[in-house]
């Protein structure tokens, strides 16, 4: 059994069929066709039922895969150790995060990075969903997970970054602003944080631009909302932050958006931002990552950065 036997019965299963696997591997479907059936052969049994389409597993496959993606692990881990204690002149550092992480708070981070480590690669994993950068980082294909609370904390361990404030975002037309900002304080809002309070009440009537339900600025604005005793009027949604950012300037609806993104968004306008009275809903950013896993010290010198830099 060596690595590549390992990796090329793991790319069959995860893409369910050889030709798929074959052009994720870069190699010739029949080259990869072969391959599998000479180990099957040596092993005595059949990892895959290729009667079916997409082709299934078998038990005998399904024990391989396990322990496969075990020691790719492990092989994983103990790279990070040597590269380590070779002066880290050389390695990888793969994360895990939302594209609203990636565009706004990464790239801050970068300068500073590569100015102590020029010879480590960082592989950047996108993902909307926090639940599929869990899996990935279950079959070891992660290293860190940038992300918010909440997570299983009986499978992961977390580093804590930054609290930040969740705002409401007011579109500019609407007639209420004057009664709390000067048309000319908008676009200073951001640097300043001089952000009005306002009581999410008066809002019941509004429609609301709100983020997918598997995310968690979603679950956040139904809590808030019905803790302000009515249920948003959900005009729209949509997967992407900075997207809700646009529609509510563009006058579509109110949404609530996290201060990082106010920060670091670099926009030309703003809507009007507002804390909430009676409640200041924080939203907790967190570098997270499996409790058996090696953090090497690249990852930790990135997760120090992150934080000196999320918090000025």
């Amino acid at each position: 059994m060596n690595l590549r036997q390992l990796q090329y019965v793991l790319a069959v299963a995860e893409e369910r069929s050889f030709s798929k696997a074959a052009k994720k591997l870069f190699i010739v479907q029949p080259s990869l066709s072969q391959y599998i059936q000479n180990l099957e052969q040596q092993m005595g049994v059949e990892l895959f039922d290729r009667t079916s389409t997409p082709i299934q597993i078998t038990y005998a496959g399904e024990l391989y895969i396990e322990t496969a993606r075990k020691i790719l692990d492990l092989n994983r881990q103990l790279n990070q150790k040597i590269a380590d204690v070779a002066d880290l002149k050389k390695g990888r550092l793969i994360i895990g995060l939302s594209p609203y992480r990636c565009a706004y708070l990464i790239p801050s981070v970068f300068p500073i990075f590569y100015q102590k480590f020029p010879g480590i690669q960082i592989v950047l994993v996108e993902k909307t969903s926090k639940t599929e950068l869990e899996d990935l980082a279950r079959k070891g294909e992660i290293d860190i997970i940038v992300s918010s609370l909440p997570i299983r904390e009986n499978e992961f361990s977390y580093i804590p970054i930054i609290s930040e404030d969740i705002l409401l975002a007011v579109p500019p037309q609407y007639e209420l602003n004057h009664k709390y900002y000067r048309e000319e304080e908008r676009n200073s809002l951001p640097q300043s944080r001089n952000f009005a309070t306002i009581n999410l009440k008066e809002f019941k009537e509004s429609p609301f631009v709100l983020l997918q339900p598997d995310q968690d600025l979603h679950k956040v604005a139904q809590t808030l909302c019905k803790d302000a005793g009515f249920t948003p009027w959900s005009i729209l949604e949509n997967r992407s932050i900075a997207a809700a950012h646009h529609m509510v300037l563009a006058g579509i609806g109110v949404s609530f958006m996290p201060y990082s993104l106010v920060r670091y968004g670099n926009f030309a306008e703003h809507p009007y931002y507002y804390y909430l009275e009676n409640s200041r809903p924080k939203r907790e950013t967190v570098v997270f990552y499996r409790r058996e896993s090696y953090l090497s010290a690249p990852a930790l010198a990135f997760i120090s950065i992150l934080k000196d830099v999320l918090n000025p």
